[in-house]
């Protein structure tokens, strides 16, 4: 599969080489085993780039928990005179 370069950046074709290797081998020293290098080296080319291993999960978007629909409650008013039944 051919690698298209947005331009000739050698630091952004390293990153974009280390993440695809990454991404294709599934593992350091598999993705090392892909670029020709050590895993050590590729360990060092990772730290220069912030690239984590295992990516991440992106955060999804908070949703609301479903909840229970329970219409408001109006207060409880007694009637007048209620309260003095007995009197």
């Amino acid at each position: 599969m051919p690698i298209l370069l947005e331009d000739l950046n050698l630091r952004n074709a390293e990153r974009l080489l280390c993440n695809q290797a990454l991404n294709r081998a599934g593992s350091i020293v598999e993705a090392a085993h892909l670029l020709g290098v050590t895993r050590h080296a590729l360990k060092r080319r990772m730290i220069k780039h912030r690239i984590e291993w295992p990516p991440q999960p992106q955060p999804r978007p908070a949703t609301a928990a479903p909840r229970e629909h329970r219409p408001p409650m109006a207060p409880q008013v007694a009637a007048p005179g209620a309260l003095h039944e007995g009197g």
